[in-house]
Parts: C-alpha cells; sequence; structure tokens
C-alpha cells in the first residue's frame, strides 16, 4: 500500500490518492487498474479502511483509491475552480498511468464506486464510455441530482445546488443518471453492475434504473442482498462484483488486437 500526493491542474491544488500493487510484478507486465471511489462525508482511505479489497491486487490488478471530498466526482455547475471529473479522468489517470505499470486504454481500467462513488461510476460509465470497460456501482446515489428535499435536509440541498446547479435546470439533467441513459449509446457503453441493499433507501431509484438500463438494452445485471446503506450489505457484495470485474478484462485480453 502506497499513498501519493500529487498536482492537480483541474483543481490547482495537491491531492492524495491510494494504491494498492501485488506483491510481485513481472519485469514489462503491465496490469490493469481499478480506480475505486469513496462515498460522501469520508476520504480516500475508506475502501482500504472498511473492505478487504487489497486481496483484490494479488490477482494482478491495481487499486487506485482517490480523494473526491464531497464532490459527486462532477465539475461543478456553480464553483468553476472544482472540476472533479476533470481532475479524475485527466490528471490522476495520467498520474497514475505514468508512475506505475498501468496498461493503458479502456479495455484495462474499471471504475467502482459507494454511494456518492457509485453515483460517480454510473455517470462517468454514460459521459465517458471511452475511458473505463467496467463501472461497478454499489448502493450508487443514482438519484442525487433529482432528489427533493425539505427545509430539515437544508444543508444537502444546499450542496447539491452547488455541485449540480438550481433544481431544474439543464445543468442537473446533464448529470442525472435517468435522462443520460435515456440517450447513451448502449452498445459503446461499459459494462454496468448495480448492488443495492434491501433494507436502504436507494433500493427504490436503483430498481427502476436498472429497469430503464433493461429497456434500452444495456449490458448490466444488478443485485440486492439483506442490509442497508453501509460497508456490512456492500462487503458482501464485492466478491461477486469483483468476479465479474475480472472476467471483462479478460475478455478484453482475449480478443485479438485489430
Amino acid at each position: 500500500m502506497r499513498d501519493i500526493a500529487f498536482y492537480s491542474a483541474a483543481l490547482g491544488r495537491d491531492m492524495p490518492y491510494r494504491v494498492y500493487l501485488p506483491e510481485q510484478i513481472a519485469a514489462g507486465k503491465k496490469l490493469p487498474v481499478v480506480y475505486l471511489l469513496h462515498g460522501r462525508g469520508v476520504n480516500f482511505r475508506e475502501w482500504s479502511n472498511n473492505s478487504d479489497v487489497a486481496s483484490y491486487a494479488a490477482r494482478g490488478l491495481i487499486l487506485v483509491m482517490p480523494e473526491g471530498e464531497s464532490s459527486y466526482y462532477v465539475n461543478s455547475a456553480t464553483k468553476p475552480n472544482e472540476r472533479y471529473e476533470d481532475y479524475l479522468v485527466n490528471d490522476l489517470i495520467s498520474d497514475v498511468e505514468a508512475r506505475f505499470p498501468a496498461a493503458t486504454g479502456h479495455e484495462n481500467r474499471a471504475i467502482v464506486g459507494t454511494s456518492m462513488g457509485g453515483y460517480g461510476a454510473v455517470n462517468l460509465a454514460l459521459t465517458r464510455p471511452d475511458l473505463f470497460i467496467f463501472a461497478g456501482a454499489i448502493s450508487p446515489a443514482v438519484d442525487a441530482p433529482t432528489r427533493p428535499f425539505n427545509w430539515r435536509h437544508l444543508q444537502l440541498s444546499m450542496l447539491f445546488r452547488s455541485i449540480f446547479g438550481p433544481s431544474g435546470s439543464e445543468s442537473r439533467r446533464k448529470c442525472d443518471p435517468f435522462s443520460l441513459a435515456q440517450f447513451a449509446d448502449p452498445a459503446k457503453t461499459p459494462y454496468l453492475y448495480l448492488t443495492a441493499g434491501e433494507q436502504e433507501p436507494l433500493l427504490a431509484p436503483n430498481r427502476k434504473f436498472a429497469a430503464l438500463l433493461k429497456q434500452r438494452g444495456f449490458a448490466y445485471e444488478f443485485h440486492t442482498s439483506p442490509g442497508g446503506h453501509d460497508w456490512g450489505q456492500w462487503n458482501r457484495q464485492l466478491p461477486s462484483l469483483f468476479e465479474s470485474l475480472i472476467a471483462r478484462f479478460a475478455i478484453a485480453e482475449s480478443k485479438p488486437a485489430q
């Protein structure tokens, strides 16, 4: 495990990320990379603190856990200096591929996230299909850009306004997975792996989103399991998710070069 700090041009400051590598890497070998996005209210250490995700590095993967703060991994609609999508897809990926033995090209990259990070994975799968072959979304907040609020959630409402813009705005529509999935090309979109807990509030919007993916013909799978919006439930989902992810890398590797 290593913690890295690097300069992000998109954010104009140094940003940290944590990385796991296999203990041994053959000389000249390039490995697929999995970007692991954390949820809101925590930081880039969340995955390593709450899961056994490090064990998957031993299967020949580089695992990268970036800091996303409470950004939802998008470029802010109201704060021009908070370009978190640009930071992730331009600065971070470039730094990882320059610093580590990372294979390049979308067929060698996957993105997985929990909650806010799950939203980020879905959003990037739909808006930047050229970057990843697999997007895993564990309890993703797919309803975040359209979620209604009352006065008891004023602080969160203000955060969402800062990130996505005013309710009903074009900037919100451009960040709404339901709207994006209506127009994205299923043939070009990464394989989508969605999960939700059977006792969590995000089950209903995720069922609805999975139904839309089915209707439009996306390559996807959707799983539920007992539990709430927490790592107890999420850790039960990880083995199946990583099996599906590793299978996507294997399929891509087996295809003849064009």
